[in-house]
């Protein structure tokens, strides 16, 4: 492979003054109700943690957009989570790794520490932590005997950074709820949902398929809530109804409270889900094409309020993916940008009228952008054709 950029892990932080992330100070004309790209950064597909351990060995060797496993250290891809800083850096949660259990044993679960320039168009990989499992919470066997933990272990999808500066992930394999410090060592056992239980999960008795556990994870403003929301349909429900769980930090308990997130197709999926205010969420639901087959990528603002009675939370389209204002020309040649990946599983608020939006790029596998070479990890933001009104504890 040529041009594989490795970024390294040990930068250091505290000098980083890089003006974020919104960049309020390009004017974004309003195109008719349609959203606005204000900004455009990639990170190169094949970028990797430096002097890491060895990653892909159980890909069989065969090559995908012209890049061939293994590789000597560890791809820095497949972005599943997002979590602004006050220092214009974000930390983004790597998914499990190339796709499912069985081939992702040697892929470390980290979060990885970022920082966009929309002048240069670039991403800067300026730290990271591995998630770990020092202190044994993990009540079956993990693959790695020094409790690194892996792809094979969870399928980390979802992230929130806690008051306390801990995070709090969604998993699918469980699905559960992990809780890591500051420093990615986990804090107590995994949490799992009443009820619902998907192959992956020890317990057997599945009613969940794979791969559909905790995609989105949104925090109350206060902190005190976390709201859990499932990528696929619990067996016996509704098609295409998904379900929004109530979390109860202080006690770590479910509350027992949970609402219905109605997919526009069933063969649709949710990518991320974060809150607005104490009823308000923003949803993203994305069919499964890319590149020419890509159709429906949006952004919805969900009300939990319900104010039609119908038992769904209440759905308002406030990005069209497949649909966005490029008068600038941030993005390409053309006046329309689109956002055509098969995953794009994180969005966060920037200020009121601002959205930052990154995709999934499961390196080495989706090429959305350009046919037969792999998705750089695309950071883009876009300003809405009408104010969010959040909560103003999100806009700090």
């Amino acid at each position: 492979m040529r041009n594989l950029r490795r970024a390294g892990i040990g930068a250091s932080l505290g000098v980083l003054t890089l003006a974020l992330a919104a960049p309020s100070a390009v004017a974004a004309p309003k195109a008719e109700g349609r959203v606005t790209l204000t900004g455009f950064a990639a990170l190169p597909a094949a970028t990797f943690v430096s002097a890491s351990d060895p990653s892909g060995s159980l890909l069989g060797g065969t090559p995908s957009n012209g890049i061939t496993p293994p590789f000597a250290d560890q791809p820095i891809q497949g972005f599943s989570g997002i979590v602004r800083n006050g220092d214009g850096t974000f930390d983004v949660l790597s998914d499990n790794g190339y796709g499912n259990k069985a081939n992702s044993a040697d892929f470390v679960l980290r979060i990885q520490r970022v920082a966009p320039d929309y002048r240069t168009k670039t991403v800067d990989v300026v730290g990271g932590i591995n998630l770990t499992d020092p202190n044994s919470f993990v009540p079956f066997a993990l693959t790695r005997p020094d409790r690194v933990l892996t792809g094979s272990d969870f399928d980390v999808e979802s992230i929130q950074r806690a008051k306390d500066g801990t995070y709090w992930i969604g998993d699918e394999f469980g699905p559960y709820l992990l809780h890591f410090d500051r420093a990615g060592r986990l804090l107590q056992a995994p949490i799992p949902l009443d009820g619902v239980r998907a192959p992956e999960n020890p317990a057997g008795n599945p009613n969940l398929n794979s791969s559909k556990g905790f995609e989105g994870l949104a925090q109350s403003p206060d902190g005190r809530k976390l709201y859990a929301l499932l990528e696929g349909t619990v067996a016996g429900d509704t098609a295409g109804s998904l379900r929004l769980n109530e979390f109860d930090v202080a006690s770590a308990k479910y509350t027992g409270k949970r609402w219905i997130y109605q997919l526009e197709d069933p063969a649709n999926a949710i990518g991320d889900a974060i809150a607005v205010d104490d009823d308000r969420f923003l949803v993203i639901e994305r069919d499964n094409g890319q590149g020419a087959t890509a159709k429906f990528k949006r952004i919805y603002l969900a009300d939990r309020r319900d104010r039609n009675r119908d038992g769904k939370l209440d759905k308002t389209l406030v990005a069209d993916l497949m649909n966005i204002a490029d008068p600038r020309h941030l993005g390409g040649s053309a006046d329309t940008f689109t956002f055509p990946f098969q995953t794009i599983e994180d969005v966060v608020i920037l200020d009121d009228r601002t959205l930052g939006v990154v995709n999934d790029n499961n390196f080495p596998f989706s090429n959305g952008r350009t046919p037969g070479q792999p998705d750089n990890n695309e950071f883009i933001t876009i300003r809405l054709a009408d104010p969010l009104h959040a909560d103003k504890r999100f806009l700090r």
